[in-house]
């Protein structure tokens, strides 16, 4: 499954266009290196994802073969970790 689509899926996006566009600005990566929109998520992925003043980090537990209702249930991913960042800390 291509990662922006996973990204909606997941609801780690509210929208697939959101999650291409964060993926064409670099803002999620995966080993540091900026993800493209068809890279093939695979279970175990250890992916980051930069939203405005959140850094999150995932750790993919499944990939889904085709999107059905009953998927809403069951966890595609675990928080490694979550942080803020404060605009006082960009001064910094």
């Amino acid at each position: 499954m291509r990662i922006d689509k996973f990204l909606k899926v997941s609801r780690l996006a509210k929208r697939r266009s959101e999650a291409h566009e964060a993926l064409v600005n670099g803002r999620i990566a995966k080993d540091g290196k900026a993800l493209k929109p068809g890279y093939d998520v695979k279970v175990g992925d250890v992916i980051e994802l930069h939203y405005a003043r959140k850094f999150v980090t995932v750790r993919v537990l499944l990939v889904p073969g085709k999107i059905v209702p009953g998927l809403r249930d069951v966890p595609l991913y675990e928080t490694l970790e979550e942080r803020r960042d404060e605009p006082a800390d960009w001064l910094s």
